[in-house]
């Protein structure tokens, strides 16, 4: 292993190729230090990310290739974005967008590997696209990452370099240096119709925390509506975790007993707090797999109960869901929200549920919508459960489950714009 320190780092990297693709680990887990070496060294190159924070390369010569466009390249105009359910960004890897150089962030070694930690999803794919292309892959090993088991480790001779660094995780995967600026800069309030931000949070938490039994399986995110769902499940018994991202509130779950003490709890990546990732570190419970196993629809509909609690920027009156483009500008992605609300719907008593407020206040208009004008994220849910209530939606034809959007969960302001929206759509 040549490589042990970022100014050897010139040596394997071929700076005449203008067309270079580099996997980057994404979200919590972007390795600054290791990236920003290779950034001044590579006049030219394709960076594909997942979730890239604010204060990754975004320059001219740097294409910005990614599935889920994050905070860092979402208003770039050197976006490329890939439209691709994640389960299936390991086939791009190989069949379209072989892969040169993958650039991890992983945990010191332990008995000769190291550990991929918080972040695993696509980069395995990435490894073995390099590995059969003729690239490298090259380590930043920090001792503030955590060990995870599963599909992360990897044995240290496997590796083409490895530099030790010691670097703090900044607030949701933010540089270090712009830690304290992000802790420091809480989002205004929005205004609200009628009932506020924090009590709406409240009531669809508990409409959705109420569908949930003993012995589910979860698939949740991370936000208000998540954690407010949190507070009714702390009571339940022998749950189970089945779930793209593992967050924080897992920790309340298993300080309140709800979890089943023999069932792996499964993810593709953690993003969460410190304690959480203390947490993580050499859990023997916990396992953080590959997208191609978390995502994979078949995989999901396994477990009992699965319950895939999910959110959209608008539902229309088809029971379509947008959770990506704002104005036919990518804001997301697919990310997983397609294959857990198809697995969910295939589990045994497994259910999909879409989560949302009625009202958008930023925007000041109703997420309850007549006809999507945006691509379709996913669709044919359980149940749309909003501030207002709980719209069932499997098992009921067409124009019931319009008048059930319509009555239960949209606002009702905007409810009698609706019925002659769907009097038009011949929904009525």
């Amino acid at each position: 292993m040549a490589i042990t320190t970022f100014e050897s780092l010139s040596s394997v990297l071929d700076t005449s190729r203008k067309d270079l693709r580099v996997v980057v680990s994404g979200n919590g887990a972007v390795p600054w230090s290791l990236l920003r070496a290779v950034d001044a060294i590579l006049p030219t190159y394709r960076m594909h990310m997942l979730n890239a924070p604010v204060g990754v390369p975004d320059r001219t010569g740097v294409v910005l290739e990614s599935a889920f466009v994050g905070a860092g390249v979402r208003r770039s105009p050197r976006l490329a974005y890939y439209p691709c359910r994640l389960s299936q960004v390991p086939l791009l890897f190989k069949r379209r967008l072989p892969v040169d150089v993958v650039l991890i962030h992983t945990s010191l070694p332990i008995d000769g590997k190291v550990s991929l930690g918080i972040e695993v999803n696509i980069l395995p794919a990435a490894i073995e696209s390099a590995r059969a292309n003729g690239g490298i892959v090259i380590a930043q090993a920090n001792k503030a990452m955590p060990y995870s088991y599963g599909d992360g480790e990897i044995a240290v001779e496997e590796l083409d370099g490895i530099i030790e660094v010691d670097e703090p995780f900044g607030p949701h995967g933010a540089p270090p240096e712009l830690a304290a600026q992000a802790t420091h800069k809480p989002a205004a309030p929005a205004p609200s119709k009628g009932i506020d931000r924090a009590e709406s949070a409240r009531v669809i938490g508990a409409m959705v925390s109420d569908r949930i039994s003993d012995g589910a399986t979860l698939q949740m995110g991370i936000g208000e509506i998540p954690d407010a769902t949190l507070a009714g499940l702390l009571k339940k018994k022998g749950l189970g975790i089945w779930t793209e991202m593992l967050a924080d509130g897992v920790l309340a779950l298993d300080d309140a007993g709800a979890l089943d003490p023999d069932r792996m709890l499964v993810s593709s990546f953690v993003h969460g707090s410190t304690t959480l990732n203390d947490w993580v570190h050499c859990n023997d419970r916990v396992r953080v797999l590959r997208t191609e196993k978390t995502n994979a629809p078949a995989n999901i509909s396994k477990n009992p109960g699965m319950t895939s609690i999910n959110t959209a920027l608008q539902v229309d009156l088809l029971d379509q869901a947008n959770a990506s483009r704002i104005r036919s500008r990518i804001h997301s992605g697919f990310g997983g929200q397609t294959d857990f609300t198809v697995g969910a719907m295939h589990a045994p008593g497994g259910q999909a549920i879409m989560a949302l407020r009625s009202w958008h206040p930023k925007a000041d208009t109703s997420t309850i919508v007549p006809l999507l004008d945006e691509p379709v994220t996913s669709f044919q849910h359980t149940a749309v459960v909003t501030e207002n209530g709980v719209a069932e939606m499997q098992g009921f034809d067409e124009r019931t489950q319009a008048a059930h959007l319509i009555e239960f969960a949209a606002h009702p302001r905007i409810r009698e714009e609706l019925w002659e929206e769907a009097v038009a759509l011949g929904l009525v």
